[in-house]
């Protein structure tokens, strides 16, 4: 081809151009979201494959089981998107009490189903439910609904703690009770993302942040197969044959992939020489079977998604999907580096699992759950709102029938304080004491233009930061 016919073609585009489409947020979810789960599958098949057979006589039951929840999962992540945000904040609250009443249930003897001395599960059927998976997520769509709407009413620092701290506390001592440390941790993610971005101030965060650390190394060394844990992290060379066995083993497997790994189905460490490997130590399967490559691309991919969950947040104009955002990408990528943090040997061993890879059917499940909010928020976007009430870049929405977003409107201040809009929390930052004031600058944050934000990189905006241009302000004092 000649140049002068490259010249009419013009220009390829490339993958900034794509970013600045109005979906490319939405879409990047979706793809992000299939492929983790596409890979889990098939990783969980090769590690399970083993231990299923000599277990149950088949190879294939656990991959089954877990290919099950995944079509749930999908079937969570289809309705995710299509649940309007507006009933997704009143079922909040609802859905929290019920969570927070199936935790107390699965204490119960008789009700909750105790494994290898862990009392987790509900039964119903042939199906088990883990409630502490589900209060993750309920715990996040409420909270962000609870500091979105005490930010609209201007409330004090009080109104912000309370009732999200003592509630979230209440969720971490009855997860605790069954005893289940690594979901505790989790949820102290949650808790403490959703206090950062909802603007609590730095040097009561770390106040907070230190506490939970502290309480958090407390129980680690309160129960026999934690501090065995913790003894084995600190001390890798002593008894190689008992506490120090899984960790050793998961760093073979690591070593014994290379760059190119053994290629997939010729694990040696799944002929039960790495226990759990096909839930918490799949990373370890990945890297001996895909080797340093099939572990970059599990980083990749969340690294990606991170991006892309922090761009959703700073693009979005309504703060409750400021805060659910952002904190949902905080929960997951933090579970995900705790994962392969504890099987290349960083951390110590807690039991989490990676998101959308490990084999765990409620986990799996309600992370595409999660998946699908996170969509649904994409695609609130101011540009994709405009996009899809054009009829523009909506292929794969009217594919899948999905309603068209509604355009965010914010809540207007109550009749006491409409004579005052420049001390309203959406007015800008006469709003803050001084020393917030101080921080952000005498000047609202503006917000960039669609062009800017499509090629720049995304970056989370506390929600309680003023986000409103002045002439919005202007024009609503002078409206009334």
């Amino acid at each position: 081809m000649t140049g002068t016919a490259r010249r009419k073609r013009g220009p390829v585009p490339g993958f900034g151009t794509w970013l600045a489409r109005p979906l490319a947020s939405f879409h990047l979810v979706v793809t992000i979201a299939t492929l983790l789960t596409v890979l889990g599958l098939v990783m969980v098949l090769s590690a399970s494959s083993v231990e299923a057979y000599a277990d149950g006589g088949s190879a294939y039951s656990l991959f089954i089981q877990q290919t099950l929840f995944a079509v749930v999962g999908a079937v969570l992540f289809y309705l995710a998107l299509r649940i309007p945000l507006r009933r997704l904040r009143q079922w909040s609250f609802p859905l929290f009490a019920l969570s927070v009443l199936a935790l107390v249930l699965v204490l119960i003897p008789g009700i909750g189903t105790q494994v290898q001395g862990a009392r987790r599960w509900l039964l119903f059927g042939p199906i088990s439910v883990q409630p502490s998976e589900i209060v993750k997520v309920t715990l996040v769509v409420w909270g962000a609904h609870l500091l979105a709407s005490r930010r609209a009413a201007n409330a004090t620092l009080k109104d912000m703690l309370v009732p999200l701290v003592p509630a979230g506390l209440l969720v971490c001592l009855l997860v605790v009770l069954q005893p289940n440390l690594s979901t505790t941790i989790a949820l102290g993610i949650v808790l403490a993302a959703l206090l950062w971005f909802g603007g609590l101030p730095v040097r009561l965060f770390v106040t907070i942040a230190l506490s939970g650390m502290i309480a958090a190394a407390v129980l680690a060394l309160s129960a026999g197969y934690r501090s065995d844990r913790m003894r084995a992290y600190f001390n890798p060379g002593d008894d190689p044959q008992g506490i120090n066995y899984q960790a050793r083993q998961a760093r073979y497997s690591l070593a014994d992939g290379g760059i190119w790994g053994r290629g997939l189905g010729q694990s040696r460490a799944k002929w039960n020489y790495l226990p759990n490997a096909h839930n918490d130590f799949i990373f370890a399967i990945i890297g001996e079977e895909l080797g340093y490559l099939g572990c970059a691309l599990v980083l990749g991919l969340f690294a990606l998604f991170v991006y892309t969950g922090l761009r959703i947040a700073s693009r979005s104009v309504d703060p409750f999907l400021r805060l659910l955002t952002a904190t949902a990408t905080t929960w997951i990528t933090a579970q995900a580096l705790i994962n392969t943090g504890y099987v290349v040997g960083l951390l110590p061993v807690t039991g989490l699992q990676l998101p959308l890879v490990s084999a765990g059917g409620s986990s799996l499940a309600i992370t595409l759950f999660m998946f699908g909010v996170i969509a649904n928020a994409a695609r609130h976007e101011p540009e994709a709102v405009s996009a899809l009430h054009a009829g523009h870049d909506g292929r794969f929405s009217r594919l899948l029938r999905l309603p068209t977003p509604e355009v965010y409107a914010p809540a207007r201040p109550s009749t006491a304080r409409r004579g005052r809009a420049s001390g309203s929390a959406e007015s800008g930052p006469s709003s803050l004491s001084p020393g917030r004031r101080a921080r952000y600058g005498s000047e609202p944050v503006r917000r960039r233009s669609a062009q800017s934000r499509g090629t720049s990189s995304a970056r989370a905006t506390r929600a309680w930061e003023p986000s409103y241009p002045v002439k919005h302000a202007r024009e609503r004092g002078k409206s009334r």
